[in-house]
């Protein structure tokens, strides 16, 4: 009778912090791609969980900011629209906007409010912040089928630009992840930072054309304006539905280059203090 062989070892996966400004760690987000899907779709439910109106809250806040900006704004201050209808003028910088800030005061908390996930298992943290990101655009989608509605409502018919909403679109995203992860990073040691983002998105707001254009701002200080990466995104939106002209070339360039920058400088930044998340939390 022969012995029998030795037991198959057991297979240990180890799970290392990241030294230094290490990679981004890609293989690992594709690899937990079913674990961002089930958190997205568990903040959309948790968002219209128990409410009266439901889904119908994400055509309702722009709309009755619109009615606002329309009165004071587009009727009082007698603000150019660059020959848009003020309502369609400020439902279209609304939209974009509206899924930003709502995205913004979601995703910056999102690794305080899943603490319990963050400090028991391991997964890619980053998850987090792209989840509430993400969970967004549903509104946003929702708002532009208003917003079609408005539009036939004035007249004004889209061209074959409005395909130009999909990249545009990718860049609200991009922009909304890239600040999200330097706040949900620096709010994990600075509870302070929960209690700034409100105040941020309304001053943040103003510096945006939502209520005016792009064209208001003298020409000589439109480069330095377009460091708000959401000035590319705001314009981008009201050139692809209104057939307005292009805005200012060096304007776009600059604001789409700090909304990558903030993108990826985030990235690396969450991820160099993304091994003590659990420890701090």
């Amino acid at each position: 009778m022969t012995a029998a062989g030795p037991a198959a070892a057991d297979t240990v996966t180890v799970v290392k912090a990241p030294s230094g400004w290490s990679s981004l760690g890609v293989r690992d987000l594709l690899a937990y791609r079913e674990l961002l899907f089930f958190l997205v779709w568990r903040d959309v439910k948790v968002k219209y969980k128990q409410t009266y109106i439901g889904v119908a809250w994400a055509v309702l806040q722009p709309f009755v900011t619109m009615v606002v900006f329309t009165l004071f704004f587009g009727r009082l201050a007698k603000i150019p629209s660059e020959g848009l209808p003020y309502p369609v003028f400020s439902f279209i910088g609304l939209l974009p906007w509206t899924y930003f800030a709502g995205a913004l005061a979601s995703a910056s908390t999102s690794l305080v409010t899943n603490a319990h996930l963050v400090s028991k298992i391991y997964f890619p943290r980053l998850l987090l912040p792209a989840s509430a990101c993400l969970a967004g655009l549903i509104d946003l989608l929702i708002s532009m089928c208003f917003l079609a509605v408005i539009l036939l409502w004035y007249g004004v018919y889209p061209s074959g630009r409005v395909i130009w909403l999909v990249p545009f679109t990718l860049l609200a995203l991009c922009t909304a992840l890239g600040v999200s992860l330097w706040l949900s990073t620096i709010n994990i040691r600075y509870r302070d930072v929960q209690y700034a983002v409100p105040f941020l998105i309304q001053i943040w707001l103003f510096l945006t054309p939502v209520v005016y254009p792009a064209s208001m701002v003298p020409a000589s200080v439109r480069f330095l304006y377009g460091l708000n990466p959401m000035v590319a995104v705001v314009e981008g939106f009201r050139w692809a539905l209104a057939d307005k002209p292009f805005p200012s070339i060096p304007m776009m360039v600059i604001s789409i280059a700090m909304s990558l920058a903030l993108l990826v400088g985030g990235a690396y930044y969450f991820r160099r203090w993304e091994w003590e998340f659990a420890d701090v939390v």
